[in-house]
């Protein structure tokens, strides 16, 4: 018909001008090839523990696969917020301050859209996961990243975060240990960050996935520093450190007004999580920890090969201090990350991300997964070295 809109046209404009993961869109091209080792996805390689899935068996066998709360089963909200108490120091009320939703992924997108207006900042660290500043943009806000840089370790400077923030500023974003660098926090800085939030009033979200993942002392969460709980929005999942991504279980924890608009979102748009993944993660929580134990001190293996590999063949690489992620400089070869990352998988057959696919800081940068088999990395690594080998050659 004359005259009548294209699609695109009919398209929501914050949509329109979002990128497509950059993630996504390379493991497109990892899916049409074979022999592929993959350093690329983020997902544990293990498997849940048995006794994970025989309590989703078990809810599966005797029936249960009905609706649950709309905030989650009772039992699942208090296994939560006794695991946060247990492991991080923080209390909060399972009837009132806590919300059960699908992967940490959610949680983020209903804090988000409870609380930004259209044109408030965002503030979060980048290189960041790929949906930080495009789920800031869906909900109408302005994502202003802090890069954080090599020379500080990937992590977090306080300095950088108070240049960055605006009368518009609202929300202080925080996910550490970082994906994709690796990088954690001190004590010291988390302090100095925390006076920050509170001295320009700031919501802080702490994305803490990754926490169990640390491979040295694990310090106290920001949320249970002064004057912080009641200010930030602690949000938390089983996915990575119980090796339970598919099951989509996360959850946030924090004050009784922000949960309750969260929770406005979630019954309109998702109403409840599965009750069969609600049931996996109570036993998760409540009996994982050796399991989840014996899965980070075989990471930590992994860690110390694949970084003392990379950093031999001239492709310096930090230690990561947590998460089960490596993010090696790629600038001395002359090779932009995207470039250095296809040619890497064409001719070689390994797969690696480029750093852009998490923000324009990662440009230099690939990030390498150790969430695969020890032997795996070793010939990955030998393939790298390889690459390397042929580029000066040619």
């Amino acid at each position: 018909m004359n005259g009548s809109k294209s699609c695109r046209d009919r398209i929501a404009k914050q949509i329109v001008d979002l990128p497509r993961s950059g993630i996504r869109d390379f493991f497109e091209l990892v899916n049409t090839m074979d022999d592929v080792i993959s350093l690329g996805i983020g997902e544990p390689d293990f498997v849940s523990s048995w006794n994970i899935r025989e309590a989703a068996i078990y809810a599966l066998r005797e029936g249960f696969t009905s609706y649950t709360s709309n905030l989650g089963m009772p039992a699942m909200r208090k296994a939560a917020c006794r695991y946060v108490e247990q492991e991080f120091g923080v209390g909060y009320d399972p009837a009132t301050e806590c919300i059960i939703t699908v992967g940490v992924s959610e949680a983020l997108d209903l804090i988000l859209r409870a609380v930004l207006n259209p044109g408030d900042e965002v503030v979060y660290q980048e290189p960041s996961y790929v949906s930080y500043p495009a789920t800031v943009q869906m909900c109408f806000g302005v994502a202003r990243p802090v890069v954080t840089i090599e020379a500080d370790k990937f992590a977090l400077d306080p300095a950088r975060v108070e240049a960055a923030i605006t009368k518009k500023t609202k929300v202080l974003l925080l996910n550490f240990p970082n994906n994709p660098t690796g990088a954690n926090l001190t004590l010291p800085q988390k302090e100095a960050i925390a006076k920050i939030a509170v001295k320009h009033d700031l919501l802080v979200l702490t994305d803490e996935i990754y926490s169990e993942l640390t491979y040295g002392e694990r310090t106290q969460t920001i949320a249970s520093l002064p004057g912080m709980r009641e200010r930030t929005v602690f949000l938390h999942g089983v996915s990575k450190a119980f090796a339970m991504t598919g099951f989509r279980i996360g959850f946030a924890c924090g004050p009784h007004e922000l949960i309750e608009a969260m929770m406005k979102i979630h019954q309109y748009s998702i109403m409840c999580v599965s009750s069969l993944s609600q049931s996996a993660a109570i036993e998760a929580l409540q009996h994982g920890k050796p399991e989840m134990e014996k899965m980070r001190e075989e990471y930590r293996q992994r860690r110390n090969v694949i970084v003392k590999r990379l950093n031999e063949m001239g492709l310096p690489c930090v230690m990561p201090e947590g998460a089960f992620y490596a993010f090696p400089r790629i600038t001395g070869t002359g090779l932009t990350s995207k470039e250095f990352a296809t040619r890497l998988l064409q001719e070689k057959r390994v797969a690696v991300v480029p750093g852009t696919a998490f923000g324009a800081s990662g440009e230099g940068y690939v990030r390498c997964a150790y969430a695969t088999a020890l032997p795996e990395i070793e010939i990955a690594m030998t393939r790298i070295r390889e690459f390397l080998a042929g580029l000066q050659q040619g």
